[in-house]
């Protein structure tokens, strides 16, 4: 589902550095990097409850050079920041419920190492363009719809808070210190390599773990929240596009997805695209409920007509795409007897 544009060849032989590198995200970028001809480093803990997977980097092994370290370790991103060209900062925790239950690990990762991040960069290689990954999260519940990037900010959550700390703090940094920064909040993003164990990064991905493992997909309430989606390759691009693109530093922009669906009728779409396969309303959990946002989708027009971006893969197809991956890679993914870096 991939594309070739003129502006990737900016990429060839430069020096890149993804914070998250063996995440969902972060790997399917390594990739498409590496195969643009950019030497790159991924950086990942590679603490299982926060996504890194060695399988996902599979078939790179030898082109993409894995550094196994935390972004909460200071000395470590003063050595890795420096000589990259770009570096796309993805690393975070990203389960809402857990920025609750335990919220100061939340406000390390996403709050404090972010300020480590950028320290590091000022300090040993601020010309390094940067590209931060953010999220929906930080609007809250949406007064109106759809959320363009002048919807006031009230995050629902403390990872909310925590994201939209890490994130005024890249813009700060191009401000004030003119360092090359800017900022994608993104959307609901799925597809291969996403976590599916459980349902920290995305409840997408433990959808298609029940439909393969022929289990009713769970739905909260009544499930008439309406949500845009992002196929990865799509987000990948955009990525890209907000490193090489010279006028949007210092600015944050939304990603979004072309079509919108209830809860209720992406799960019936994803049973349809399954072949099969049940849904099953349930009673939210009380826990969820005070943090659930309601109606969300974007309006990405800012990033679009700077930068031509436009999400092409449409729903269905990613979905069938994602769940061709897990039939034939699902046991590197959910096999709970098997540590995550398996």
């Amino acid at each position: 589902m991939r594309r070739s544009n003129h502006w990737e060849a900016q990429f060839a032989g430069k020096r890149v550095l993804i914070t998250g590198g063996a995440g969902f995200i972060g790997a399917t970028l390594g990739i498409r990097l590496t195969d643009l001809g950019a030497h790159v480093v991924a950086v990942d803990s590679l603490i299982s409850e926060y996504g890194g997977n060695l399988h996902n980097l599979a078939g790179y092994e030898d082109r993409i050079t894995l550094n196994i370290a935390d972004v909460r370790d200071q000395f470590g991103l003063n050595i890795l920041v420096r000589d990259q060209d770009y570096l796309f900062n993805l690393a975070g925790q990203t389960s809402h419920l857990d920025s609750m239950i335990d919220p100061f690990t939340d406000l390390e990762i996403n709050c404090r190492s972010q300020l480590k991040i950028l320290e590091a960069c000022r300090q040993n290689n601020p010309g390094v363009r940067i590209v931060f990954a953010s999220t929906r999260q930080i609007y809250g519940r949406p007064r109106y719809l759809p959320v363009d990037e002048q919807h006031p900010l009230n995050p629902a959550d403390v990872n909310g808070i925590n994201k939209l700390a890490g994130e005024m703090y890249h813009l700060l940094y191009a401000q004030v210190y003119h360092m090359a920064t800017c900022v994608l909040r993104l959307t609901n993003t799925y597809g291969p390599r996403m976590r599916v164990k459980d349902a920290r990064q995305t409840f997408l991905g433990i959808w298609m773990r029940k439909l393969i493992e022929q289990q009713p997909l769970q739905i909260y309430g009544e499930g008439q929240q309406l949500r845009d989606f992002n196929y990865v390759d799509d987000v990948v691009e955009a990525l890209l596009l907000a490193a090489v693109h010279p006028n949007l530093s210092g600015q944050a922009y939304n990603l979004g997805g072309g079509e919108v669906l209830s809860l209720e009728a992406l799960a019936r779409l994803a049973v349809e695209v399954n072949g099969g396969g049940a849904v099953e309303k349930i009673p939210f959990p009380p826990e969820r409920k005070v943090i659930d946002i309601g109606d969300y989708y974007a309006n990405y027009t800012a990033f679009s007509q700077l930068t031509g971006w436009q999400p092409r893969v449409k729903l269905a197809a990613g979905l069938r795409a994602t769940l061709d991956y897990y039939r034939e890679h699902g046991q590197h993914y959910w096999n709970d007897d098997a540590p995550a870096v398996s």
